[in-house]
């Protein structure tokens, strides 16, 4: 049988996920309150420096707290002040008595402390439930806050044959007019997209996010070894020019941990092949989105290229795969299983 905190927590799930992408450097969190098998509150964590989702779906009841309510959060409440007052303290005074936590926060000044206090003050909890789909969901700001590195996904829309482009003179789109509109959601939900100078030069990319409602414009990071850039391309003559930094002659792993001292918790690597190549070849990637067109094309531009390894026991392996059909495209997501190629 299904456990009915499971069935919360996938609405309190639903309720977080109407903010991804509008948060960072905060994670995204939603929260409702349970009265009589009933939900009658409900309540996300909007922007940083506003209410957190507890506070909001206690305010939007606007009324005491019964006895009986379950509120159904899936982070833990933070214990500390830091934009806005501690959330514990906030519950402790409205009343609940009974919390159920999907992930314990990873955020060393928080963890396990939030839970804590809450028993000490009498309140009933229970805590991992759906840990593994809540902790996800703030994947970038789980990493980013303990090492203070964004989480970096390598995305690329490539040929069966593994080509970014196709020939010279044609449309240089591989993938699906529905699979760009996926790719344009997730650069909805980081904090900056990557590339390198030569697609710059060749592409002439936006990299905006178009066709996603209420979201902000990621930072465009460009990586050069020479600066020889067009001043006219996009992404530095656009009305989003400044939010477009150039790091030249830099390590990927150097901006990395550079872009991580901003407060940039996720990093998008679109290309080109090079920067792939990078990323893969110093295990920098944490998770992969590959967009596989329906063809062939024996393009020049490979998408992952670089020296290889001596031995296929030493390829980078991935873990937690998924596959989705849009259209004649199938995305791949995955993550790399570090603690295999260790």
């Amino acid at each position: 049988m299904t456990d009915p905190d499971e069935t919360f927590m996938r609405a309190a799930l639903v309720e977080a996920k109407k903010a991804l992408g509008r948060t960072s450097p905060n994670p995204v969190v939603g929260a409702v309150l349970l009265i009589d098998d009933r939900i009658v509150s409900k309540g996300h964590h909007r922007e940083a420096g506003r209410a957190h989702a507890e506070i909001e779906c206690l305010r939007r009841f606007g009324a005491q707290i019964p006895a009986r309510a379950t509120l159904y959060v899936t982070l833990e409440p933070c214990s500390t002040a830091g934009r806005t007052a501690p959330c514990t303290e906030a519950m402790i005074k409205a009343g609940v008595k009974s919390v159920v936590i999907g992930a314990t926060d990873p955020n060393p000044r928080h963890c396990g402390r939030g839970i804590i206090e809450l028993r000490k003050a009498g309140v009933r909890v229970r805590e991992g439930i759906l840990a593994e789909e809540c902790t996800r969901l703030n994947e970038g700001f789980n990493k980013w806050i303990v090492t203070r590195q964004p989480f970096v996904i390598a995305k690329c829309g490539m040929s069966l044959d593994g080509r970014l482009t196709r020939p010279p003179g044609e449309s240089p789109w591989i993938t699906g007019t529905n699979a760009r509109r996926k790719a344009h959601q997730l650069r909805a939900r980081v904090d900056a997209v990557l590339i390198g100078a030569g697609t710059v030069r060749a592409d002439n990319p936006r990299l905006t996010v178009r066709g996603v409602q209420g979201t902000r414009q990621p930072w465009r990071v460009v990586l050069t070894r020479s600066r020889q850039l067009p001043r006219q391309a996009h992404v530095f003559s656009d009305k989003f020019a400044a939010r477009t930094l150039i790091y030249e002659r830099k390590s990927l792993e150097s901006v990395l941990k550079n872009l991580g001292a901003r407060g940039i918790t996720t990093v998008l690597i679109e290309g080109g092949g090079e920067v792939l190549g990078e990323a893969l070849e110093k295990r920098l990637v944490d998770k992969v989105e590959i967009y596989f067109g329906s063809l062939l094309t024996g393009g020049p531009v490979i998408a992952f290229p670089g020296k290889g390894v001596e031995k296929t026991a030493d390829a980078l392996r991935l873990r937690d795969t998924d596959y989705e059909h849009i259209g004649e495209t199938v995305c791949l997501r995955a993550y790399p299983d570090v603690q295999h190629c260790e």
